[in-house]
This record gives structure tokens, C-alpha cells and sequence, in this order.
């Protein structure tokens, strides 16, 4: 979750730490730091700050750092230690001449912090990641370079890692290290400089020309270029750079006030794009080109099991919609965190679909493990090509959704649904479970969808208007039944995250099993009642509500006057295919969310305690 930048090479270093520090802003932070490897030598100088990146800016302009072309920043979300300056990055060992900075969890810290005190180590903060400084310097001391002190250090470390180290024992070198499931390490290559980041974010407006650290895998930069090991010192030759797509452009505001209200309006593009990656509309086809190994078992499989966290486990539930009516193959849907720990009974007859943004959330890698593990053959939804989700799956489906910054997801959610469609419509084709006429029926189905999300977008006011009956609330229910309920459950997600109400998405069959007793004139309900989500008992569900004083506020299809009397106050959608009206669906909510915490002064862009990449168990 936190973030990482370094810098060698012949500019000045510290203008690009700190405008690495600000593209990581969105991953979530409580303080942050840098530190250079100084032009004139000696010890790297160091300045970090609890709080934003003002704050440290604040710091270096009160007490400027010397001028350096090697060094490393960091953003970082307390694990071990509250948030402090003694505890924020980067840490330093006894001798000041080591300095690094890391993302992830040490398992064994407090093992080896006893036990490099009792060697003489002193310690300046409560986090487990000042250990790794110290036994960084004892192997240096023992006469190793930086790359091999980072191969001994990383193999004494329970847990998974990603560091960053400098030394002033090697001017203009950085050396980085993965280990398991941590977090990216990103390697970008410019002209006459290196850079080394946990976040695409931080290394495009530089350069395009990237490579991954897979787990177990180390780098050592300079001005010149990049060497690659593995952990146990042998030659890493599989890590090649590659050119990503995107650009610095992508990466701004633009005219907007937050990044996710760009991303909310980016959506329509979002989804052509995603659409135009994976399908044509004439002649209708497929266009899955990544699924690699993984193809030949769409035919095979007896079942699918679709694993994600959050917002990408709400996507995973519509995509069992759609395997079971389209590709009519039995699915579920499981939370990735329980699911690697529940020894589940799993085999090559099961195909595994992960869906993941990042492709670098650890419960789901875990979870991607535990299947690897059991023969099952797994295909993975993401929206970034070379993370580790798409290097442990035996195929992919991309998105085509282009950076998302915002920490709260939006256009991530809505093209990892219409990936999952083109998925389920490719199992479906090579199983012979649908005919040339309904594939290309389909195909212009999703085809239209840009349009469709583009038009509700041009009444995002209108939407926004109906949340000022959210601005005091402190609690808000959402019901949804059957492919609306992951929508009802995603909106009172987007609910909580960015506004703070407390909100819960439910099953509206369950409300007569608990949740009625809550209604009062002061507990609202959000209603999914569109014309394919089982409309007619969402009603009952309506008139329920209103019989106790309850406010209701439906999400309905245009048209519908009987709901929208019915309701205290309502939001169309256009009327769309049963499968795809949970794309049309998501869109009211994810505006009311922004509406209702821009209504109550919240920040959106990075919503308290939340990170946008959850590295850490």
C-alpha cells in the first residue's frame, strides 16, 4: 500500500522524489520522506514528515537538502508504529550510510530486532521495516556489494517484501528487491537514467519503457541501465522491459476538481476502449489474444469459481451471472481473504477467474496461489499488463480502462464487467453453448454501452442533486436482488468509502429477516429496481419501506411511473439487456457517493485509513 520511487541518473534528484511522492498520493498515506545520496558525499541525507506531502515540503524548504542525482521517496500506511516522523520512510541502520525503503509486512521483525540489539544495533522507531536497514548494513559491513547485502538480507526476511536500498558506499546505485506478494517493483528505463517505483503512476511522465520484478527477483540500477538476479544469485534473464501504453496525459485532473470524478466521466471511453480490445462488432468476434494456456480449458472446465476483494469481488458476482446464463457452466463467487484459508476443494476441473485492478492485491494473489497449487487452471481479469496477477495466471483478460488514481474504483469496476462478458461469451462460443446470431447480438449489446453510460453521465447533476437527502443521514440501506444485488452492494460500498455514511448493500429478499427493524424517517433506502432486477418483488420491498415512514429512493428504468410514484423520490436508467443493466445500474450510485461526500467536505481522492492497492494482509 505504500508507495516507492528512486532516481539515478544526470538531473537533479529531489524535484522527481517529491513529484513521484504526489503521483503516489492516491494509494493512501499518513506520512512521507526522502533521501539522497548527497553530490559531495557522505552520509545520505534524509527528511520525512508524518502528515501530507506539504508537509514535507514544508520541511525541505525550511531546511534544504543538498543537491544529489541518487534517491529514494516513500509514502507510507502505518503497519508497525503509529504515524510519526521517527517512524515514517526512509530508515536508516547504526552507521547512517544505509538507507531504504519498503513496502510490506516483516514477519519475524521482532526476532531479529532482539537480536540486533543485542549485537549493539540502535533503534530509532517502532516499525519492522528500520530491521531491514540494520541487517542491510551488517551484510555490507561483512564485505558484500549492495546487490548481494540486499540477496543476504532478503533471505533472513518471513513475510513479503518490496525494498529499495541506497548506500553511500555506491554513489548512483539503487537496488530493489521483491519477495512474495508485497507490492509491485517497477523498473523504468529513460535516457541516461533509471527509476524504480511500486506504481506505473510515478514512472510515466518520464519514461514508457518499464519491466516487473516478479517474486524473488532483485534489480540494481545506475545511470546506465539495469542487471537483474534471483534470489538465490543466479541471472534473472526472463525480466525484459516492455513499452506500456499509457501516457503522462492520462495520469492529470484535466478540468476536473478529483481525480475520481475524471474517472467517473472517463467511463464511456473506459468502456470503448476495453470494448475495442476484446471484440469486434462486424463481424462480430472475440478478440481474447492473452488468454494464453489458459484457452484450450475453457472447454474443459465442469465449473468456474471467481475470487476477488471489494469492489473487484462485486464485479466477480456479476460475472457469475454471467457464466451460468450465458455460458451455462455452474459458478460462485468467493472473497479472496477467506477463500486461501478455507482449503477448498478445488482441481483442474475448476477454471479459477481472478479479478484484481492492480493485479498486485496480496489476498488474491494468495488466493491465486492456493488454486496454482490445487491444478486449477486460472484466468485473471486486470487492468495492468505485467503485474503479478497476470504473471501467476495461465491467461488474462485485460482491461483497457487506462490509469485509475481515484482510491474509491470506478471505471476499473465497470470494464472489469464487461470483461467478464467477453470472457463468459468466449467459454460460451467454444463450448457450442451459443450460436453465431447471439454472440453477435451480444457483441453490439456491449457495443452500445459507452453511449449508453456517456448519456446518464450528462445528467451527472441531476443525479447529484438527489444525494442532498444524504448530507446529515448516518446510515443508508441498499437492496438489489439478483444481478442488481452486487450493484446495490457496490454502491453502499462507494457509499462508505467516500462519504463515511455507514451503509449496507443487501439482498432485498433478506430485508424481512433483520434489516426491517431499522427503518425509521430517518434511515433511507436506496432501491435497485430497474426492470430486469426482479422488479416485481422489489416493489413489495418499496411499499414495505414506505408502510414504516421509511424514505426510498429508487433507481428504476425510464418509463416506469408506477415506481416512481411509488418512490419518495427516483433515478432512471435507460432501458437496457438484462445482462448489462448492471453497468447502467452502477452509474447513479457512484455519482450519488461522490455528491454525497463532496456535500459533507470529504476527501474523495484519498478517503481516510484507505489505500488504492492493498499489499498487505
Amino acid at each position: 500500500m505504500c508507495g516507492i520511487i528512486a532516481y539515478t541518473g544526470s538531473r537533479q534528484a529531489a524535484p522527481i522524489l517529491l513529484a513521484g511522492l504526489r503521483d503516489l498520493e492516491y494509494r493512501g498515506y499518513d506520512s512521507a520522506g526522502v533521501a539522497l545520496l548527497p553530490e559531495s558525499g557522505g552520509e545520505p541525507a534524509v527528511a520525512k514528515r508524518r502528515g501530507k506531502i506539504a508537509e514535507l515540503d514544508a520541511a525541505i524548504g525550511a531546511e534544504p537538502l543538498p543537491p544529489a542525482r541518487t534517491g529514494i521517496g516513500h509514502t507510507r500506511w502505518a503497519t508497525h508504529g503509529a504515524p510519526s516522523d521517527a517512524n515514517a520512510h526512509p530508515h536508516t541502520g547504526s552507521g547512517n550510510d544505509v538507507v531504504i525503503v519498503h513496502n510490506g509486512i516483516v514477519e519475524n521483525y521482532a526476532a531479529l530486532r532482539a537480536e540486533l540489539s543485542e549485537r549493539g544495533h540502535a533503534f530509532e522507531s517502532e516499525t519492522d521495516t528500520e530491521t531491514i536497514a540494520h541487517l542491510l548494513e551488517e551484510a555490507l559491513d561483512s564485505g558484500n556489494d549492495l546487490l548481494a547485502a540486499m540477496r543476504e538480507t532478503c533471505a533472513r526476511l518471513a513475510g513479503s517484501q518490496a525494498i529499495v536500498a541506497l548506500t553511500s558506499r555506491e554513489p548512483g546505485v539503487a537496488v530493489g528487491a521483491r519477495i512474495g506478494h508485497a507490492g509491485a517493483v517497477v523498473v523504468g528505463y529513460g535516457e541516461g537514467e533509471m527509476l524504480l517505483s511500486s506504481d506505473l503512476a510515478a514512472l510515466l511522465p518520464h519514461t514508457r519503457d518499464v519491466a516487473f520484478l516478479a517474486d524473488r527477483q532483485l534489480v540494481r540500477i545506475d545511470e546506465r541501465g539495469a542487471t537483474y538476479e534471483t534470489l538465490d544469485g543466479s541471472a534473472a534473464a526472463e525480466v525484459e522491459p516492455r513499452t506500456v501504453s499509457l501516457d503522462p496525459a492520462s495520469a492529470d485532473k484535466g478540468a476536473y476538481d478529483t481525480y475520481m470524478l475524471k474517472e467517473i466521466m472517463e467511463q464511456p471511453a473506459a468502456l470503448a476502449d476495453t470494448f475495442g480490445g476484446l471484440m469486434t462488432v462486424e463481424p462480430a468476434r472475440l478478440t481474447l489474444d492473452d488468454l494464453g494456456e489458459a484457452r484450450p480449458w475453457l472447454e474443459r472446465v465442469e465449473r468456474v469459481l471467481l475470487v476477488g476483494m471489494g469492489t473487484s469481488l462485486h464485479a466477480a458476482m456479476v460475472g457469475r451471472w454471467y457464466f451460468e446464463q450465458i455460458a451455462r457452466l455452474p459458478a460462485d463467487t468467493d472473497n479472496a481473504s477467506e477463500f486461501r484459508y478455507r482449503e477448498p476443494v478445488l482441481g483442474p476441473e475448476t477454471l479459477v477467474v481472478s479479478v484484481s485492478q492492480s493485479g498486485e492485491t496480496v489476498d488474491v494473489l494468495e488466493a491465486m496461489n492456493v488454486a496454482r497449487a490445487s491444478g486449477a487452471p486460472q484466468i485473471t481479469i486486470c487492468n495492468t499488463p505485467g503485474s503479478q496477477t497476470t504473471r501467476v495466471a495461465d491467461g488474462a483478460v485485460h482491461t483497457y480502462a487506462g490509469l485509475e488514481r481515484g482510491v474509491a474504483s470506478s471505471k476499473t469496476f465497470t470494464t472489469s464487467i464487461a470483461a467478464l462478458f467477453a470472457l463468459a461469451l468466449e467459454t460460451a462460443r467454444v463450448r457450442g453453448r451459443i450460436s453465431d446470431d447471439e454472440l453477435a447480438r451480444h457483441v453490439r449489446d456491449l457495443a452500445a454501452m459507452p453511449e449508453i453510460v456517456g448519456r446518464q453521465l450528462e445528467s451527472f447533476d441531476g443525479i447529484a442533486k438527489a444525494a442532498d437527502r444524504f448530507r446529515t443521514t448516518q446510515h443508508i440501506l441498499f437492496l438489489g436482488r439478483g444481478p442488481a444485488l452486487p450493484i446495490a452492494l457496490e454502491g453502499a460500498l462507494k457509499m462508505k468509502e467516500l462519504s463515511y455514511v455507514h451503509a449496507e448493500g443487501y439482498a432485498a429478499g433478506e430485508m424481512k429477516h433483520g434489516p426491517i427493524a431499522l427503518i425509521d424517517p430517518t434511515f433511507p433506502t436506496v432501491a435497485l429496481a430497474g426492470q430486469h432486477a426482479l422488479r416485481s418483488k422489489i416493489v413489495s420491498n418499496i411499499e414495505q419501506i414506505r408502510a414504516r415512514d421509511g424514505e426510498v429512493l429508487a433507481i428504476v428504468t425510464e418509463g416506469d411511473d408506477e415506481l416512481i410514484a411509488l418512490a419518495n423520490e427516483a433515478l432512471t436508467v435507460p432501458p437496457v439487456p438484462a445482462l448489462l443493466e448492471p453497468l447502467a445500474a452502477i452509474v447513479p450510485l457512484q455519482v450519488l457517493a461522490y455528491a454525497t461526500a463532496d456535500a459533507r467536505g470529504c476527501d474523495i481522492d484519498q478517503p481516510r485509513n484507505l489505500a488504492k492497492t492493498v499489499t498487505v494482509e
